[in-house]
This record gives structure tokens, sequence and C-alpha cells, in this order.
């Protein structure tokens, strides 16, 4: 079954804020919630659903993604995109609890849920990293896996990432007692109303650390360089955003780690030139090649090829490689190379090569004499761009 589009999934049009697209979030994830919906399989599913959409519109990089291309540009095959399609009940409530609010947990219900199951939050989540890679036109064409250093924050290996010097260093939340919840009772006219709201003392851990690791000085990571594999599928351009999930800035105190996104950029071809899927070649022939005809070598994206070259050829003839160009990425769309033909006039004649061409030059083959059912230079442009 084809995925809905987020938008409808939320009920916000594209150009929602991000306000709106949490409001829209907030109102739809409260009407399928598990704990209004005990036992119901559907209203879970719904839930989820608007959980995966809310991840990738509330973030502007995978929201630029997603408009652009759609599932296929935010799909998590190894080669970025959304993270949320094995999200299970408390990744959800983990990641997007603050957009319930303690308040309305509290309210709704009872109190008792604590982010669902007892869950509390750990750490800092880290920050997203941003690079830029370079690829050539027969890396693009084909696909390439990239082996990558980056300099960025990653767990303390002497602490396992929870900042302490030791086991004996992390002590429960005198103030919540281990829950990461504070709980309040007031009385109000409708009766006594409980709210539950986040431990200040623990920032919601529920534990505190009595003695600081030393290598992290608490913490729970330390700047460092990481080799990160990345595979880029076929068909990117210039341009175009890809997000590898957890691997951007290691979080504080066992805190999520960010995404790294990669901002991909085409390094420049010595002979070809990109044109959407298409590649293109400026081929220049002799005056003699152009009357007599020729079979000339080519270079395309992945070698050399043969194109024959018919007598009679005029200058800005264009002759088409198909399949020569880029695969178009996530489909089985593929481009054309487009070779343009440039007859080059010579510059500098002898006496000899003047006095020839001066005889020819009033033979009647040697005027112009367009064909009319050849097409002009600006058709053969809206042919091969529309």
């Amino acid at each position: 079954m084809s995925k809905r589009d987020y938008y409808e999934v939320l009920g916000v049009g594209k150009s929602a804020s991000v306000d709106e697209i949490k409001k829209a979030y907030r109102k739809v994830a409260m009407q399928h919630h598990p704990d209004r919906n005990p036992g119901d399989k559907a209203a879970e599913e719904k839930f989820k659903e608007a959980a995966e959409a809310y991840e990738i519109l509330s973030d502007a990089d995978k929201k630029a993604q997603y408009d652009r291309y759609g599932h296929a540009g935010v799909n998590n095959n190894g080669r970025g995109g959304y993270s949320g399609g094995g999200m299970n009940m408390e990744d959800i409530f983990s990641q997007f609890g603050d957009v319930f609010g303690d308040d309305i947990f509290g309210s709704f219900f009872g109190g008792g849920q604590q982010r669902r199951g007892g869950q509390r939050s750990r750490g800092v989540r880290g920050s997203n990293l941003r690079i830029k890679l370079k690829l050539t036109y027969e890396e693009i064409a084909k696909g390439v896996t990239k082996n990558i250093k980056v300099k960025k924050y990653v767990a303390c290996s002497t602490c396992g990432g929870n900042g302490a010097k030791d086991k004996g260093s992390i002590q429960t939340c005198n103030t919540c007692g281990g829950s990461g919840q504070v709980r309040k009772v007031q009385n109000t006219f409708l009766g006594q109303m409980q709210t539950v709201t986040t431990c200040p003392t623990c920032n919601g851990e529920g534990t505190t650390i009595t003695a600081k690791c030393g290598s992290c000085k608490g913490e729970g990571r330390v700047f460092n360089e990481e080799t990160v594999s990345i595979d880029i599928p076929a068909g990117v351009q210039e341009g175009m955003q890809l997000n590898v999930n957890g691997k951007g800035n290691a979080g504080e105190r066992g805190g999520g780690p960010g995404d790294l996104i990669i901002l991909i950029e085409e390094e420049p071809h010595k002979y070809l030139h990109r044109e959407g899927l298409n590649v293109a070649y400026d081929l220049h022939i002799s005056f003699t090649d152009a009357v007599f005809g020729n079979q000339i070598e080519v270079p395309t994206i992945d070698g050399r090829a043969k194109i024959k070259i018919p007598a009679g050829t005029q200058s800005g003839k264009i002759f088409r490689l198909k399949g020569k160009g880029f695969p178009g990425i996530n489909s089985y769309e593929k481009g054309d190379q487009l070779v343009h033909i440039n007859v080059w006039t010579p510059q500098h004649l002898s006496n000899e090569e003047k006095s020839m061409l001066e005889k020819m030059s009033n033979s009647q083959n040697f005027k112009p004499n367009p064909d009319k059912t050849e097409k002009s230079f600006f058709d053969k442009m809206r042919e091969i761009f529309s």
C-alpha cells in the first residue's frame, strides 16, 4: 500500500509554518493517541503515521527534500532519508513527547503515563552536521560508496557516554525519585487537577552525577574524527541534500545523535556538461569531414563512443546517443548524450588554399540552400528540453 502524502496526513498545506505543522500534528496525534483508543490497531497506525509525517515536515532539510522528490527523497534505504519507518511507540514518545506538553499528559492521562511506559528523556540530542561532497560524473552515473572522515562529537569511550566517573557516581534524583517528572495537585472549582512537569533538578533524566568523567568532563562526549560510510544513489544532482541518520554530533550524557546532512556538488567534467538527465558535448569537425562525412570518436560519461557523421552535415546538427546520460534517482528513467556539431572554419589559409576556395565559391553547390524541412535551432532546443 502506497504511503499517504505527509501534508494530507497532518491536514496542512505546503506553505504551513513550523508552528502550524506542530499544532496540526498535536491535534492528529491526540485524536489517535493509544491511551484514548486502547486496543485499536488502526488508531495506533494513524498515530505512527502522524509521527512519521511530523518528523519530516518539522525538519527544514527533510521537508525541502520531500517537497522536491516526494517519499523517494526521504526513504531510508541506507542512502539517507527518513528514520521513522521502524519507529515504535517508545521512540515516538521519546522524540516528540514535548509536542504534547507535560500538562496535557497530566490532565488527559492522570499523570500516570510518564511519557508512556516510564520512559525518561536521556541527555540532550546532538546537533545535525552539514558537509559538502564533490562527485564526478562517473560517480553520479553509477552511484558510489564514499568513506569520509568527519570531525565531530562522538560518545566518550571512557564513560560510555553517561558523563559519570564510574557507576557509583550516578545516583537517583532526590527531587523526582528517578521518575524524571514532578507532579503537582491543584484544587480548582472543578475539583483536583494534577499536572506533571519535567524535573528541574535532573532535567527529566531521573539521575544525577556526583563525580564527572575525567575524559569528557561530564558531557558524555568528546571531539574526535570518525570515518562515515555513505551510499550515494545513482542520479543525484548538484544542490541535492541527503540525510544519514544518527551520524551527526553525539548527544550529551547519552542523548541521541543528530543527523549528517550531505550537500551534493558536481565536479566539472573536462568535456561534458549536464542538462538535467542529459549530457551535452560540443563536437568540432573540419570542413572536409562535414562535406565527405566521417566516423568520429567522442567522450561519454563511461568511456568513448563512435558516431557517424553523414556527408553534408550542417553546423548546428545535434546527434543523440540514447541512454548515455544520467539515470533518474530512484527510477528507471535514463537521459541521453547530445552531440552538438560545430563545423570549424579555417582562420589561416595559404595562398594556394585561398585560390582553391575562391575558384569554388562561385559554384552553385557552395551557395547556402537550407532544407525547408530542417528544424531551426530553437525548435531543436524546445524538442530536447520539453
